[in-house]
């Protein structure tokens, strides 16, 4: 029971790292965010992040041969996404820095619904391998692995926020284009691992 739930906690840590690295690249964009918004953005992260091991493990007892082809497309699929979303970012920012008066600069962007969606499964998506890791587990011991991810994932993002919101604070006008590069990377990250 031990070694079951410090490797789920080990797989928390090491599946959550792209999602912190957004989670500051959103509050830098927003650097305002409520408290009662970080708590929802690391809720979603939270969820895809529990979500798709559970996703694989079903597909590994049903539908193995389709899945492992599947993998193929993950790196592809998070580079896709963040990219779109951080090039997003990053146009915006150098659109809004152009032509505008100084006292319009501090306006920021707010992340939303459809963004979040998007990040969130940009940033799980590589999680669904693991259902490969606990193929050996039951069901039962799968959803809890799956929870004790989540809920590292959420501590994680949730400090994430906090520590980007700060930064945001001091970066002002140049967050836009900082939280964008930082997505852009992050597929690349993501890409260049599932090729390699």
């Amino acid at each position: 029971m031990f070694a079951f739930i410090i490797n789920s906690l080990a797989l928390g840590f090491g599946l959550t790292m792209d999602a912190f690295t957004v989670s500051i690249a959103n509050t830098l964009r927003e650097p305002g965010m409520s408290r009662r918004k970080m708590m929802g953005t690391s809720g979603m992260y939270a969820f895809f992040q529990a979500l798709m091991p559970m996703a694989g493990w079903f597909c590994v007892h049903t539908i193995v041969q389709v899945f492992s082809r599947f993998t193929l497309f993950i790196p592809w699929i998070a580079l896709c996404l963040l990219c779109y979303i951080g090039g997003k970012m990053v146009w915006e920012g150098i659109k809004s820095r152009k032509g505008r008066k100084e006292e319009d600069k501090q306006e920021v962007q707010v992340l939303d619904l459809k963004t979040l969606i998007l990040q969130a499964v940009a940033t799980s998506i590589d999680a669904l391998s693991v259902g490969f890791a606990i193929a050996s587990y039951s069901a039962a011991k799968a959803f809890a692995a799956s929870v004790i991810i989540a809920a590292v994932t959420f501590c994680i993002c949730f400090l994430g926020c906090l520590f980007g919101a700060q930064a945001g604070k001091k970066l002002e006008g140049k967050a836009d284009i900082a939280g964008g590069v930082v997505l852009v990377c992050i597929g690349l990250e993501i890409w260049l691992t599932g090729i390699l």
